[in-house]
């Protein structure tokens, strides 16, 4: 099976166009063969249904977790920050280390999404935050030894625990995909439908080229826009990073100050 995740957008879009463009030719030409024929009109509009029900399924598909992207960013975001907050919290050298090993946590996640990363660099992205997330319980840990005031400690902790959590669920929102399948099911009934257009303006003897080859040219942009979406390290829509950006300000001015 095609795996459509192993190829840049660009050259899907170009190869889909393509290939409509070549079930536009063939089904012109089957079309003229044929000549008149009954509710031909009536199976296009149905294949052209069929085509447009399965890209808003599909749309709705990407757009989903697209969304669960945004939310994840910002809600681990929302966690770093208030581990943060409460590490002020801590006696002293717990809390200026755990702040420095956050910070340090924060430029990891934002590393990964200043560029498009391997699947190394998200292994060792994934590493290096679990080292952290190590180094921060022990922190936890010294701390709780050393000061017997259980709240500032336990507060840091739960912080701690809602971080780690929303670690594991940003990773699982940014590996969660439309599946493969689907994508190709939505370019064979594309192909089929483009297709069966042209087959019925030959049937008919239409002028077809034109708004075949616009039609063939909307519904590949259409696509490519869908799988745009859902792949959140390529294309020019992706999840906005700025609430990371801005815990990672807010843990550095809180860094100052020891």
């Amino acid at each position: 099976m095609i795996e459509l995740g192993n190829y840049s957008l660009g050259a899907i879009f170009i190869s889909s166009v393509v290939a409509l463009l070549m079930a536009a030719e063939f089904g012109h030409a089957f079309g003229l063969r044929a000549g008149g024929e009954a509710n031909v009109t009536t199976l296009e509009a149905a294949i052209l249904g069929l085509l447009a029900l399965m890209i808003s399924f599909t749309f709705a598909m990407a757009l989903t977790r697209f969304d669960e992207r945004r939310s994840a960013v910002l809600n681990e975001a929302n966690a770093i920050g208030t581990a943060a907050m409460r590490a002020r919290l801590l006696p002293s050298p717990q809390n200026s280390e755990s702040l420095k090993l956050l910070r340090e946590y924060v430029e990891i996640r934002l590393g990964v999404t200043q560029r498009i990363p391997s699947s190394f660099d998200l292994s060792m992205a994934i590493t290096g935050s679990n080292e952290i997330q190590d180094a921060l319980w022990l922190r936890a840990k010294l701390a709780m030894a050393k000061d017997n005031s259980v709240v500032p400690t336990g507060l840091f902790i739960q912080a701690l625990n809602d971080m780690f959590d929303n670690q594991q669920k940003r990773l699982t929102a940014y590996k969660n995909r439309v599946p493969n399948v689907v994508f190709l099911a939505l370019y064979g009934i594309a192909l089929v439908a483009i297709g069966f257009a042209a087959y019925s303006s030959g049937t008919e003897g239409r002028r077809w080229r034109f708004p075949v080859y616009v039609m063939s040219g909307l519904v590949a942009s259409v696509i490519l826009l869908i799988q745009d979406i859902d792949r959140p390290e390529v294309g020019f829509i992706a999840a906005s990073q700025q609430p990371m950006v801005d815990t990672a300000n807010a843990v550095a001015s809180y860094l100052a100050e020891f």
